[in-house]
């Protein structure tokens, strides 16, 4: 049988009621392993296998890094990871023009540094390795690297329209204001990312700051919280929290996850639309512990626990999104079926939103 006949049979519904009502599955960290070598993470795969001649990139590389990051009681080999992980965004990174993105397996730079949307990952990783990276060492170099790398926002402004940027390395300033209160460079850029990103529209049935909804969205709204939150500006802080909220219900369906696909959405567009990614779920899933966070407000629990259902099956296709053999997350999910390839980013995406079942557990019912 073919890899992808196989992956794409659908699951009975008593198997998928016994999935969704079983205990969400640990974070495994297998196939992030299996994706990873001495000098970082390979960025596609066909199935599990890695597909070692597409080489590595920093987006990966930075969404591995703060995952490993993100672990409470990180294993010998995880500790292995992030200083691997962490090697290669120093070498990535270029003081003056940002970061390179894409390495070949042959260890060669295939573009030259730039300030795309994997400069504010990079920034992002930084940040989060500064605030919760597992060792000291780690911690005071990322939190080196991160100052280099916030100075180049500059060439970032309103003007720029790199909104998705921006909101990533919010995000790792969040995390360096959070450990670091006060931090110049980190308080900077979540100004500059709040302007960035800019306010709501005034029409009630579309408010987004762009025409069209993208890749990675609840980025957005997610970083105005931060910006609200670190800056002491409620004014950011609601505009953050209404953008999630509409958001997050036109993105429900039927009481389930059904995310922007792959090529975007703007009203008339059909629902649900596909080919749907689990970096969406994972982005919902991180946007929504951190409206909770701000607010003590139950409700945005109920989207962190529809983006973990969302992996479970409890999606438009009804068909699940990780493979319990080998630890990876499918690459996409379409009408009917899933991609059978379990990459990079999905695997991340999976992990990271796992790991926030284990943050559920820990707040009273009471919410």
């Amino acid at each position: 049988m073919a890899i992808d006949d196989h992956l794409a049979t659908r699951p009975s519904e008593e198997e998928l009621r016994r999935l969704l009502a079983g205990k969400v599955p640990e974070p495994s960290f297998a196939h992030l392993a299996r994706m990873s070598d001495d000098t970082g993470l390979f960025e596609h795969a066909r199935g599990p296998i890695p597909k070692r001649w597409h080489g590595y990139c920093v987006d990966d590389v930075t969404r591995g890094l703060i995952v490993v990051c993100r672990e409470p009681d990180p294993s010998a080999q995880l500790l292995r990871l992030a200083e691997i992980y962490l090697a290669f965004l120093l070498h990535a990174q270029d003081r003056e023009r940002g970061f390179h993105n894409r390495m070949g397996l042959d260890r060669v730079w295939h573009d030259e540094p730039e300030t795309g949307e994997w400069w504010g990952r990079g920034v992002w990783a930084l940040g989060t390795a500064a605030n919760r990276g597992p060792t000291p060492w780690i911690r005071a170099v990322a939190l080196e690297r991160f100052a280099d790398g916030a100075e180049l926002r500059a060439g970032l402004g309103p003007q720029s329209r790199l909104n998705h940027a921006m909101a990533y390395a919010a995000l790792g300033a969040a995390e360096v204001a959070a450990s670091h209160p006060g931090h110049p460079a980190a308080l900077s850029v979540l100004a500059d990312a709040a302007e960035t990103i800019g306010r709501p529209g005034s029409d009630p049935e579309w408010p987004w700051p762009e025409p069209r909804l993208e890749y990675g969205d609840p980025a957005l709204p997610e970083a105005l919280i931060a910006a609200g939150q670190y800056l002491g500006d409620d004014s950011l802080l609601r505009d953050g929290l209404g953008l999630l909220d509409w958001l997050l219900t036109l993105s429900t369906r039927d009481g389930h996850l059904s995310p922007t696909p792959a090529g975007g959405w703007s009203l008339g567009d059909p629902r649900p639309a596909f080919h749907q990614q689990p970096i969406e779920a994972a982005a919902y899933a991180d946007a929504c512990a951190r409206a909770y966070a701000a607010t003590n407000d139950a409700k945005w629990l109920t989207g962190v626990r529809m983006a973990i259902n969302w992996f479970l099956g409890d999606n438009d296709s009804k068909i699940p999104m990780f493979d319990e053999s080998t630890g990876g997350g499918f690459d996409g999910l379409g009408q009917d079926w899933r991609n059978p390839n379990q990459g990079a980013e999905s695997t991340i995406a999976l992990i990271s939103t796992l790991q926030y079942a284990r943050w559920l557990e820990g707040i009273p019912a009471a919410g």
